[in-house]
């Protein structure tokens, strides 16, 4: 069986990543570090729907936790083999430079850039060897524009953005794509504590957008229609710049 392995899988963007892939026939890896059952519910309802998904908890910051949690999947599946990999886990922890703790900065850079490096390395092989693969890295306006308060979080998704130029490189002889998605203002766990009323004004197309369009997005640069795209970032904004 061929299946996703989409990090930070169990709320918000990442749910809604693993619902949609899971509708189009794949196996479903939902990835959590500490929320169970939020990653449960993910389960059961891909389940109900007549698909197929299995959590698998680490730590994508820790790459003994990475390491230690894929090879005993790959273990326990001999016969199947993860095709595509979201790189969706990332948190905020906003706050101007000046009043920025250190750890604030490590937490958000370790999280969403450290997390892209363990988690890719360690799939990289398998997808290389057979000659196929989709990597989704999920980026974020702030990566492109940057926004006041977010340096850390503009940092790393920045940083995940050059990442994903170099990578694709690297690997498009082997059949691997590799993209970039960069959601502006998404209705999800990671927006909750903004002003949506304000903050919609600045957006052309007048909303907040919804995480099933942006998991659309995901499904189609997973999809062999996609297979001459790589090394992009799109961004899915309403038109925000």
């Amino acid at each position: 069986m061929n299946f996703a392995l989409v990090t930070g899988g169990s709320r918000g963007l990442g749910a809604a990543i693993c619902k949609k892939l899971a509708s189009q026939g794949l196996g479903i890896i939902v990835n959590f570090r500490s929320n169970g059952s939020a990653a449960q519910e993910v389960v059961d309802e891909i389940s109900e729907n007549g698909g197929y998904a299995e959590l698998l908890q680490f730590d994508v910051s820790s790459e003994e936790s990475v390491d230690r949690s894929l090879e005993q999947w790959e273990e326990q599946h001999p016969n199947d083999r993860i095709t595509i990999l979201v790189n969706n886990a990332g948190i905020r922890e906003d706050n101007l430079m000046i009043f920025m703790q250190t750890q604030q900065w490590h937490n958000v850079i370790n999280t969403t850039l450290d997390g892209f490096f363990y988690v890719t390395r360690r799939i990289l092989k398998g997808m290389l060897t057979k000659r196929f693969g989709r990597i989704i890295n999920i980026a974020s306006l702030s990566g492109l524009k940057g926004l006041p308060g977010q340096a850390n979080y503009s940092a790393a998704k920045a940083a995940l953005i050059g990442a994903t130029k170099a990578l694709a490189q690297e690997v498009a002889a082997r059949k691997v794509t590799v993209n970039a998605v960069a959601p502006g203002f998404i209705k999800s766990d990671m927006t909750k504590d903004l002003d949506e009323d304000s903050l919609k004004k600045l957006v052309p197309l007048g909303r907040f957008g919804e995480a099933e369009e942006v998991a659309s997005l995901v499904a189609f640069l997973a999809s062999d229609e996609a297979s001459y795209i790589t090394g992009e970032t799109i961004s899915i904004n309403g038109g925000l710049y």
